[in-house]
């Protein structure tokens, strides 16, 4: 049996579309009837230069196969790089139904190291580039009372990742951005959504190898194309997800994680009241048995994809 396109009809942009992840998802948006808005500022996996070229590649793709897209470089970093995206969308599709927030780079360094310039960047392509393309998009949604989000992170940030506290903290302010979008824009059939995902992308590739664990965990992400990932991010930007918002997933080959989310797990009550003494004392050894350990991605996913 023939299945229905899911996208028939709809407008999607998905930044950083020009390659990897983001180009898998505009292809398979495209193919499941979808008009794509393919952003992608071109630059390097640092964020440095620009190239329109990888973008329009994705859009001359899409057309050849017989569907409807166009090419956007603008940095989704500042707010008047993403309204031209969502702008762009209008001006040719006449809407917005969707947008998927994948632009990224990485500026990896262990902490004592990092840069001011390494982390702002990070912080500002990732978490203020999620908020102006939802801030951008969200008056359309509001007006025509339907649309969708969907917004990366990682477990870089869910779990923890060596040498990322940028990338870490920007990823983990996407899920707080994500979930409260979900909550304020319920009442006007907004959904919001994050994926983490686990793939080989010309980001991961700026993962130092140094150690074995690197370079262990880096030969595994090979053997993960970003096509995973597309399914997912389609059906959660698609009407199918219509009573999906506020969620954490990740998608890793053939595998898709619903993640927990923060709550309460140990309680600890001393009548009058508590002193740092006899929270040493009493408070956290009643809560260390709950506590979590330092670990990474590779020892919480410890088994080999499927």
């Amino acid at each position: 049996m023939t299945e229905n396109k899911c996208m028939e009809g709809k407008v999607l942009a998905v930044t950083g579309a020009g390659r990897g992840i983001g180009r898998e998802i505009a292809l398979m948006a495209a193919q499941q009837g979808a008009s794509v808005v393919v952003n992608d500022l071109g630059g390097g996996a640092d964020g440095d230069g620009a190239d329109l070229g990888p973008a329009q590649q994705v859009v001359d793709e899409i057309v050849a196969a017989g569907g409807k897209a166009v090419a956007n470089g603008s940095s989704v970093a500042e707010p008047e790089g993403a309204q031209s995206i969502i702008d762009s969308a209008v001006q040719e599709f006449g809407r917005i139904d969707s947008i998927v927030n994948n632009a990224g780079i990485l500026r990896d360094r262990i902490f004592h190291r990092m840069s001011i310039v390494d982390f702002e960047m990070v912080i500002k392509v990732h978490l203020f580039g999620a908020f102006y393309m939802a801030k951008a998009a969200a008056p359309h949604f509001k007006e025509q009372q339907s649309g969708s989000m969907v917004h990366f992170t990682s477990t870089s940030g869910l779990i923890g990742g060596i040498g990322q506290a940028n990338y870490a903290a920007a990823k983990m302010g996407i899920v707080g951005l994500s979930k409260v979008i979900a909550m304020d824009m319920e009442r006007y059939n907004v959904r919001s959504n994050c994926i983490a995902p686990f793939a080989w992308s010309r980001l991961i590739g700026t993962i130092p190898t140094e150690t074995e664990e690197e370079a262990l965990r880096v030969k595994k992400l090979k053997e993960m194309g970003p096509e995973k990932i597309a399914p997912l991010a389609v059906y959660l930007a698609s009407d199918l997800s219509q009573d999906v918002s506020g969620q954490i997933f990740a998608s890793r080959k053939n595998e898709i994680f619903l993640f927990s989310q923060n709550r309460p797990v140990r309680s600890a009550h001393r009548d009058g009241g508590w002193t740092p003494q006899t929270i040493a004392n009493h408070g956290m050894p009643a809560m260390k048995p709950d506590m979590y350990p330092l670990q990474g991605t590779g020892e919480i996913f410890s088994w080999e994809a499927v």
